[in-house]
């Protein structure tokens, strides 16, 4: 997972990440997608309406645990089929 490059996606307007909420009382998980196109998928099918306002960013998987730390997510969810959508939850601990 450290060598890998994943793909998030953000608001462009206050810079919060896309998340997935399991839980009321965590902070999310952090949506990975493992192309960049799978975001762009994901957004378009379920998200179409606010797609202006969202962007898809990279970032490197040594990267990802100190994102976790520093916004607080409970976790990452990764998205294996942006379509359904098919989402893995994984904690962070």
């Amino acid at each position: 997972m450290l060598s890998e490059v994943y793909y998030i996606i953000r608001s462009r307007t206050d810079g919060k990440y896309l998340t997935a909420r399991v839980d009321d009382d965590k902070s999310g998980y952090l949506l990975l997608f493992k192309e960049d196109f799978d975001a762009l998928s994901y957004l378009n099918t379920h998200a179409g309406d606010l797609a202006s306002r969202l962007t898809v960013e990279s970032i490197a998987g040594s990267q990802v645990g100190s994102l976790l730390k520093r916004w607080g997510f409970a976790g990452v969810g990764m998205v294996n089929d942006p379509l359904l959508p098919n989402v893995e939850f994984l904690q962070h601990g």
